[in-house]
């Protein structure tokens, strides 16, 4: 139920269930004016029992007409002091809801407590409004058709207060007529404040593409809770302002098959280890030891993954479960947030932005620090420590990596294009017979060029000295060895930083087995070649007349007959290659583990992950980006060329814990450069086809997106032929809490201006390889003509600028990813309060800037999208006719005010104490 979620999100911003989408049975009028934003405005309201004005707000409910049951829907914002209140929240109907010409609505009207007196504390102020202490005034009802049938689709209803008089006040709904002002008194409208300046940003990503985005065909998203605005713009016309908010499935999809990938790779780790042969005991021992380190964490992720298979119906994971283990891989509240403005005579607009927690290690703690500060210590001393083995650098085992994972593709892609080669002879084609050959002779030239790497032969080296038989004779023929080049069974070797070489094994036998598979290929070519040409050389010696007779008499056989030697030959070859290397890189890889021992396995559990909740945001951005833009040809044009910038905008402080969470997404966000996206076209249009799917392994992994056909058929050659699709993720941090203060004092900020420096190196540099591929036309225009160039360094200058909380930063990187048609995130700790403060004013600072939002209209705007109020919420006010108070839990996000965000921790603490009264009173 996307209500019951919406409550347990925990997020500062609230939504108003508004879809349309159900309400196909009704007559086509009836459902035209359906799609509509029905506004609400009050006139002469009297607060009971006082002569002020009342801080009134409107609760809108459904009745059905057969079960007399009410529902309770959506409520407006409160409109402070005002008797005569214009709301700027809308209604529509939800898609739970199946509306009819018979459907009443009832619209009650409350009185808020007045926040404005001067005797109220801020305290107080805020837990009234925590609480939401609230007057009854008066309520009416009218139906669906009443509306419809009504002059200029325009109702004025009487409100019966308590007592059943109609002395309490009007209220008017109507339709808002999308261009025109209406007949209102806007005079009393809260004018923004002019020193009212902005603080931070949350930028979206901008997207002025013709699909259906509200309806795309991929369900990748679900639960959509949506809330509408109307706000006036400088020239006094109306504009419709529409958030959605939904889940992504990819939150649970993406971090499962993750697992199932690190469980295959591991498994496959451990079977290479056995496959080595035998080792002397000194090895042997670090062997079993290795292999039990990696059966404890293949059964810990078979284990999460059980657990996460049993989970059905959640999308996201809530704050309140970021330390549970079994859901530590799934990213902490991952939700798409999309703004569509429509404006009078113009093109609507969209803005999108992916909120998430910052991708962080939460059940294994941060005591210690996090990823960036424990990898750094850990390489210094796996040197120190690593007496017991041959030290590898991070370069190097990142290197055997690439080969093992280079042969593990191109060894049986050259045995399937040896295999084509033989059926194209088989078959006596010749041009068949050059294409297999072509593509054999590349993809075998390029498995030659990995294999000629130093570090291969160095490995083979290696493990041939840790054979039983080389240990012995070593022993035999240096009696009375120096200790400097003397490794007894658990005994130190000495000069651990470079690979051994020992006379007994002969170095140039590895260059042979490689080179064996160069000259089979040659062997492979000659014969070809030989074949062609023979077969030109009959074609012109025989008559025209007789050529069909020669063919006909021509053994196909004959080929395939003089090919099959050279090709099984040169198979045989590249197996031999394949089995020697991959030994001696799982042995490199084996040295690299047994000096890690426990600290490196530890290390790769939390970087696995950390790394799983950065690559399900990823790619819940890029689906949602490429929707965006799949009728955008310079988009596409851009995104198969060059890629695609993902930024990723922090606002965690430098102090305390959420430097380990900061350390965390630094390495994590920079594992994103690891991935590639592929699209493809889906088998059926069903579900389960249109799901992302993940494979590789911990060096790479690609992410495939499956389209529905005819959405497929409309992308460039490129992309539908599987070009591989690149991101740029950057990341960029400002601290904007009171910790950050602390930190900005007493502590360090270094964590933060290094991110901050190097991220924009990266950024900096997408934009020079943007702009010398594609024309500066592709990107998206702005209202706001700032050029990219200028913005780019403005922003170089702001991070090397020492300035507290400098959100200049996340601004400017922000605007500059919208101009590069990139893709926005924006993260704290749990993507709750600061987020949300970060999206909505952002949100506000888009319409200003490019919507003209009337500067009257800017606080009221950003107080509507920061509204804490829903559904769930109305249910506990007293409502006199109702009977007593509906059976509605609050939610969850009722009871995080972004108000405290700008009050001290003593407040903090004594708001939570209250909140717990409340609770316990409310549940009691």
């Amino acid at each position: 139920n996307a209500k019951e979620q919406a409550g347990r999100r925990s997020r500062g911003i609230s939504f108003l269930s508004i879809q349309t989408s159900h309400l196909d049975f009704l007559p086509p009028c009836i459902l035209s004016s359906l799609h509509r934003l029905f506004s609400v405005a009050c006139n002469d309201l009297v607060a009971s029992g006082s002569d002020r004005k009342p801080n009134a707000l409107v609760q809108v409910a459904v009745i059905d007409p057969h079960k007399q049951h009410l529902i309770s829907h959506t409520c407006t914002e409160i409109v402070e002091a005002n008797k005569d209140p214009l709301f700027l929240t809308g209604v529509t109907f939800p898609s739970e809801y199946h509306a009819s010409p018979e459907t009443l609505v009832k619209l009650t009207v409350y009185d808020a407590k007045d926040k404005n007196q001067e005797s109220v504390s801020k305290l107080w102020c805020f837990c009234l409004c925590l609480l939401y202490m609230v007057s009854f005034l008066g309520s009416a009802t009218f139906s669906v058709g009443e509306l419809l049938r009504a002059k200029d689709e325009r109702l004025t209803l009487s409100l019966r207060s308590s007592d059943g008089a109609c002395a309490a006040g009007t209220v008017v709904v109507s339709r808002l007529k999308m261009g025109e002002m209406e007949e209102v008194d806007v005079d009393h409208i809260t004018t923004d404040v002019p020193s009212h300046k902005v603080e931070k940003q949350g930028e979206e990503s901008a997207s002025h593409a013709g699909i259906d985005r509200e309806n795309n065909p991929l369900t990748v998203f679900k639960n959509p809770i949506c809330k509408v605005y109307r706000f006036q713009t400088e020239d006094s016309k109306w504009m419709q302002v529409r958030e959605q908010m939904e889940e992504c499935t990819l939150s649970f999809s993406v971090p499962k098959q993750l697992l199932s990938l690190y469980i295959q790779e591991d498994m496959s780790r451990v079977q290479d280890l056995r496959e080595l042969g035998e080792l002397s005991p000194h090895w042997d021992n670090l062997r079993k030891e290795v292999m039990t380190r990696y059966g404890g964490i293949i059964s810990s992720y078979q284990e999460t993954f059980a657990e996460l298979d049993k989970i059905t119906g959640r999308s996201f994971k809530p704050s309140c479960c970021k330390a549970q283990k079994s859901l530590e891989f799934i990213p902490i509240n991952l939700h798409t947030q999309r703004m569509r403005v429509t404006c009078p005579k113009k093109t609507d607009a969209f803005y999108d932005v992916v909120t998430v927690g910052a991708p962080a290690a939460h059940f294994q703690g941060f005591k210690c620090g996090g990823l960036q500060r424990l990898l750094s210590r850990y390489e210094a001393e796996k040197k120190s420590t690593a007496y017991q083995c041959i030290y590898y650098s991070p370069q190097h085992t990142a290197k055997a990596q690439e080969v093992l994972s280079t042969m593990s593709l191109l060894q049986p892609l050259i045995a399937g294009l040896a295999d084509q080669l033989l059926q194209a002879a088989q078959e006596h084609s010749c041009p068949g017979l050059r294409d297999a050959l072509k593509n054999l002779s590349d993809k075998t030239e390029q498995f030659v060029h990995t294999l000629k790497d130093e570090l291969v032969k160095s490995a083979l080296l290696a493990l041939h000295a840790a054979r039983p038989g080389y240990v012995s004779k070593s022993q035999k023929q240096n009696p009375n060895p120096s200790p400097s080049t003397t490794r007894g069974e658990g005994g130190p070797l000495k000069h651990q930083d470079s690979i051994p070489h020992h006379k007994e094994y002969d170095e140039e036998e590895w260059d042979r087995v490689w080179a064996n598979v160069a000259k089979c290929l040659n062997c492979v070519i000659a014969m070809v070649d030989k074949l062609l040409e023979e077969d030109n050389s009959k074609q012109e010696s025989v008559p025209e007349q007789q050529l069909a007779d020669v063919i006909i008499s021509h053994n196909p056989g004959t080929w395939r007959e003089q090919l099959c030697a050279p090709v099984t030959k040169l198979k045989e070859c590249v197996m031999e290659v394949v089995e020697k290397a991959r030994r001696g890189m799982t042995f490199v890889l084996l040295q690299e583990a047994a000096c890690s021992i426990p600290q490196g396995f530890f290390l790769q559990q939390r970087r696995d992950v950390v790394f799983s909740q950065a690559l399900a945001a990823l790619a819940c951005g890029f689906v949602m980006r490429l929707y965006a833009g799949m009728q955008d040809q310079g988009f596409l044009r851009q995104l198969h060329l060059v890629g695609l910038v993902a930024q990723f905008e922090s606002l965690l402080s430098t102090y305390s814990e959420e430097i380990g969470m900061l350390e965390d997404m630094e390495v994590g966000i920079s594992d994103l450069q690891r991935v590639l996206f592929q699209i493809t076209e889906a088998q059926t249009d069903d579900f389960r086809d249109l799901q992302p799917l993940v494979f590789g392994r911990r060096d790479h992994f690609t992410v495939e997106v499956p389209l529905p056909r005819l959405v497929f058929q409309n992308l460039p050659a490129e992309i539908k032929e599987g070009k591989p699709l690149r991101v740029f993720p950057v990341l960029f941090n400002v601290g904007i809490n009171e910790q950050q203060t602390i930190a900005e004092r007493f502590g360090d900020i270094s964590l933060q201006e290094r991110i901050n420096q190097r991220n924009f190196e990266t950024l900096e540099s997408y934009y020079k390889s943007l702009t010398e591929t594609v024309p500066l036309e592709c990107l998206p225009s702005f209202r706001t003509q700032t050029d990219v160039k200028e913005l780019l360094e403005t922003l170089g200058q702001n991070v090397v600028t020492k300035k507290r909380k400098n959100v200049e930063i996340l601004w400017i990187a922000g605007t500059i990813c919208r101009r590069l048609n990139g893709i926005r995130f924006t993260s704290c700790k749990s993507a709750k309060d600061r987020t949300s403060m970060s999206v909505t004013l952002e949100q506000c600072a888009l319409l200003r800037d490019e919507h003209q939002l009337s500067k009257d209209f800017f606080i009221r705007a950003l107080d509507c999208m920061r509204s804490r109020l829903t559904q769930g919420d109305v249910g506990q006010w007293e409502d006199p006719e109702a009977g007593g108070p509906t059976d509605n839990k609050p939610a969850s996000r009722h009871f995080y005010p972004i108000a405290l965000l700008l009050v001290s921790s003593h407040l903090l603490v004594v708001w939570l104490i209250l909140s717990l009264v409340f609770l316990l009173a409310k549940y009691q």
